[in-house]
């Protein structure tokens, strides 16, 4: 798997395809490769997929004792961007990586072409006591040893043993404390957006997954029926399907604000 210095942290990252950049950002305790493993046969068809892992997973190192927080994640987004040169792109995030894309989409909507969140709501509740009581290491390790297995198998090779159990505490401790983003924020995120979410995840009530897509300018809701938190991994038909009409819609859009883009920096980078 190849290395970027990015932010002052090695990022491991695969990437696939060829075509428009497009970058996954997969969800805590988790990595790129896994998360979106349905979905890459077939955005790599049209796309140069990128899947970093996140600072603190699986094989982008970062000692915990340093800190962990959202607005770091944000920040690596940018720098990894812009180490490889991209200037504008498409953005994928789920849950956690979902929440780093809408600040990143927040702070610089001109770099995206389109975007897709899965998985979050800009509430505080009731992601957070989902978290405290699902990242738990402690109930994990005595209620779901083999989970506790791939948790240990996915991030201790890299990280160093019993990196997972800091990593879920770090996490648990960030939901309940990071900014959270109101109506004024997202009214800047004006790029083609598709909001998703299953209607059985604990995380993201529907109600809420409707509210962020009310809020965004030009957003599409995506509903997935008797799914839960995992929308790309339990429903990777309908969510696929799903992505490749609002890709389809879109490219027009997409294209017109990558040829913006150029022109503002008065050619490629």
């Amino acid at each position: 798997m190849p290395t970027v210095r990015a932010n002052g942290i090695e990022v491991g990252y695969e990437v696939h395809g060829a075509g428009p950049p497009m970058i996954m950002l997969h969800g805590a305790t988790s990595a790129g490769r896994e998360d979106f493993a349905a979905q890459v046969p077939l955005f790599s068809k049209a796309f140069r997929v990128h899947l970093p892992d996140a600072r603190g997973h699986a094989t982008t190192r970062w000692d915990l004792r340093d800190g962990w927080a959202y607005d770091l994640l944000v920040d690596d987004l940018v720098a990894f961007a812009d180490t490889l040169g991209l200037a504008t792109f498409h953005l994928v995030g789920f849950s956690m990586g979902a929440s780093t894309a809408l600040h990143f989409a927040a702070r610089w909507p001109e770099r995206l072409r389109t975007l897709v969140v899965a998985g979050i709501t800009t509430q505080r509740e009731p992601r957070a006591a989902v978290a405290r009581r699902l990242m738990d290491p402690d109930r994990i390790e005595r209620s779901d040893p083999a989970w506790a297995a791939v948790l240990a198998r996915r991030h201790d090779p890299i990280q160093g043993p019993g990196a997972w159990q800091r990593l879920l505490r770090a996490i648990v401790a960030e939901v309940a404390a990071q900014p959270l983003l109101g109506p004024r924020d997202l009214h800047w995120i004006d790029v083609p957006t598709l909001v998703a979410a299953g209607d059985r995840d604990p995380f993201v009530p529907v109600d809420h997954a409707w509210g962020l897509a009310r809020q965004l300018p030009h957003a599409q809701l995506l509903i997935a029926p008797d799914c839960p938190h995992e929308i790309m991994a339990k429903r990777p038909a309908v969510f696929n399907d799903a992505c490749a009409g609002f890709y389809r819609s879109t490219e027009a859009i997409a294209r017109g604000r990558s040829a913006h883009a150029w022109r503002e920096a008065d050619g490629p980078t």
